[in-house]
């Protein structure tokens, strides 16, 4: 099994986010469970953690401006400050906007209306400390302005040197095919792994057909795929997982049968089952950059093991028969939050 005593110090291999975007390492950072989403952060291990990923060569630091509301851009901003300048000028930052929240972090909708873009971006290039953010997208494509508003905006923000690329997320065929007939489109960020396939049927395809990159956030499944997660977890109320449906009752269970017939394979392999989940995600195309949510070194160098991790055709094929598309047991997201996903309409 690959060890995680130490990070490795060797330059990752990379990946071009579509046929417009920039090269950035083949495994990024998701830095939202360093801000409150899960319980149990820790700033000063947030922080190291970030530089460890630099230091390994990880050029692509994920963010949204509503993550612990500013929070996670200001970690970002101390973590790039106090980082050797060589690395600190490799890295890349994707931030998303539009998610709007109350003092008791409630969800208050989405708002993707020109002034609104370029209000945000005003704030988040002051709490990142940095005159330009590398790609931004919105969080979830609001329903009440059309997507190509939406992107305009950002174009404009390019023109003006505060934005470098533009990205999306969680947008399904249609709204896509809109957002790249305004401006160029680097990337779809979205959730994707063993146990999230909604992408490959219809959104996939299309992404190829147009030159559009894929960041694959929940490669882990928040965790539940990891290898580490058991049904015994409690988890506190202001951990996202705690209302996750995948997170409860038979569907825990459920899928927690699935990440043991995984073992199985990672064991015969000598790897971790998360080395193995994101090794899958990697093999599914040149395209696709894995976000991984590591908030400590120990999880950010197992989830670069995965590099070193070759799946063959047999390998492949087993991993399909243990974890075939569809097995998981729940939706992605809470009743409540599935609406705003455009991807699943």
């Amino acid at each position: 099994m690959t060890s995680i005593s130490n990070i490795p110090t060797t330059r990752l291999p990379g990946r071009t986010l579509g046929s417009t975007g920039p090269q950035v390492s083949a495994v990024g950072l998701g830095c939202m469970g360093m801000s409150g989403m899960y319980a149990g952060a820790d700033r000063a291990e947030s922080v190291a953690t970030i530089h460890a990923a630099l230091d390994a060569g990880v050029t692509l630091l994920d963010t949204g401006d509503f993550y612990g509301m500013g929070h996670n851009e200001l970690l970002i901003n101390e973590a790039l400050r106090t980082a050797p300048a060589a690395a600190r000028e490799r890295a890349l930052v994707s931030v998303k906007f539009g998610a709007l929240r109350d003092p008791e972090n409630g969800w208050g909708g989405l708002d993707g209306r020109p002034a609104a873009v370029k209000n945000f971006a005003a704030y988040s290039l002051g709490r990142l400390g940095t005159d330009h953010i590398d790609i931004y997208r919105i969080a979830r494509i609001d329903p009440d302005v059309p997507i190509e508003e939406t992107v305009g905006a950002i174009a404009e923000l390019i023109e003006a040197g505060h934005v470098r690329h533009i990205g999306l997320s969680e947008a399904g065929a249609r709204s896509i095919r809109r957002a790249a007939s305004v401006a160029p489109i680097s990337d779809l960020q979205i959730e994707y792994s063993l146990i999230s396939r909604g992408i490959e049927d219809e959104i996939l395809p299309v992404l190829r057909e147009l030159g559009i990159g894929v960041t694959a956030y929940g490669v882990l499944s928040r965790g539940l795929i990891s290898g580490h997660f058991t049904a015994e977890r409690e988890l506190s109320a202001g951990d996202f997982r705690a209302a996750s449906p995948r997170f409860q009752g038979d569907n825990l269970q459920h899928n927690l049968a699935l990440v043991e017939a995984l073992r199985k394979i990672a064991e015969q392999k000598g790897v971790s089952v998360a080395q193995t989940a994101i090794a899958w995600v990697l093999s599914r195309g040149e395209d696709i950059v894995p976000l991984v949510g590591a908030r400590r070194r120990d999880q950010l160098t197992e989830a670069l093991g995965a590099l070193d991790v070759i799946l063959d055709a047999d390998d492949l094929a087993a991993i399909e028969r243990a974890v075939p598309a569809g097995a998981a047991a729940g939706d992605r997201y809470p009743a409540a939050q599935m609406p705003y996903l455009d991807s699943e309409s």
